[in-house]
């Protein structure tokens, strides 16, 4: 399959934004100073964040096989299969810009057991969207407990974007009037097999208004997830003796979650690594520490992928051009 030039500049570009923000950053804090906060490290902590990102990914699955309650009984594939395709998704977006790689192939693999593609795409859209609005809630709370940044503007824009697209969602699957200009905006695509396709989808997303509590059940467990994740980032910063309170970690680690999402690099590389050395220079830790911090984050969302790694290599098809192979 050839790859198409911009695309190949795209992926290329987020390289280069990924090396090159983590490699300034730590020349600018030198090598040997994250070294040194990382040698004296206590694993003990770290191996509590550890064990908490096994239950987040636990619960991100759980949410998805509750988004699927608008696919047919009777086109609904087996529980084991679900699983498997959501776990092997996480893995494989790895090695893809932010999470929309991951979405994509975990949408692609379960129409290819049967579900139809808007379905499909139509639970991995909600899922993102409600993953989102658990960030934006989150945040917010968060800011209340650091009002210092509270009036940053790029802080301020991030989440007013992030907040309206949840919102214009929300529109789109309870307002009639929303639903009909999203139907008149699709209709101008310059495809008449995108226009199909993306009324497909629409129409798939606004079943979910019958659906109200399945949708506050996802919610509820996403707002878990994002606290287990601020718990997380507290635990490893235990264990590199970064002297921070939990409610710090409530304040920042949402927002550097977002930041995270923006898809200009892979797996937040980089992006991150940004956010925390600015975020906690705030509250006195020293940049090779918050850098060390980053480090391990992003170490530890990997280590929650590693499942569909197993998965990946040992499942149906694997080696043989089958379906394994195909995920």
């Amino acid at each position: 399959m050839a790859v198409v030039p911009g695309r190949a500049v795209r992926l290329v570009s987020r390289f280069i934004v990924a090396g090159g923000l983590t490699g300034y950053i730590l020349w600018k804090i030198h090598p040997r100073a994250v070294l040194a906060a990382g040698t004296g490290a206590d694993w003990r902590p770290i191996g509590i964040a550890i064990l908490l990102v096994l239950a987040d990914r636990a619960l991100m699955a759980y949410r998805w096989v509750v988004l699927l309650c608008t696919v047919e009984p009777a086109s609904r594939p087996p529980l084991a299969d679900v699983m498997r395709i959501f776990f092997v998704s996480t893995f494989v977006g790895t090695f893809l810009p932010a999470s929309v790689g991951g979405d994509a192939v975990r949408a692609y693999s379960l129409a290819k057991l049967g579900v139809r593609t808007e379905d499909a795409v139509a639970s991995v859209f909600m899922d993102r969207i409600l993953g989102v609005a658990s960030v934006v809630a989150m945040a917010v709370i968060g800011l209340t407990l650091a009002r210092d940044i509270a009036g940053n503007r790029a802080i301020l824009f991030a989440l007013t974007a992030a907040a309206a697209v949840c919102v214009a969602t929300v529109l789109l699957i309870f307002n009639q009037p929303a639903a009909a200009m999203a139907t008149h905006l699709v209709g101008l695509l310059p495809l008449q097999t995108m226009v199909h396709a993306g009324h497909r989808v629409l129409e798939a997303i606004r079943r979910y208004a019958s659906y109200p509590g399945p949708l506050v059940n996802v919610l509820i467990c996403s707002m878990a997830v994002q606290g287990l994740r601020i718990v997380q980032a507290y635990y490893l910063g235990r264990g590199l003796g970064i002297d921070a309170a939990l409610d710090t970690y409530t304040a920042f680690v949402p927002i550097i979650l977002l930041v995270m999402l923006l898809p200009v690099t892979f797996n937040g590389i980089g992006t991150s690594q940004a956010a925390f050395v600015w975020f906690f220079a705030r509250v006195g830790v020293p940049a090779a520490s918050a850098f060390a911090l980053s480090l391990l984050f992003v170490a530890l969302g990997i280590v929650g992928n590693l499942p569909g790694a197993f998965l990946f290599v040992t499942g149906p098809g694997a080696g043989r051009g089958g379906r394994g192979a195909s995920l």
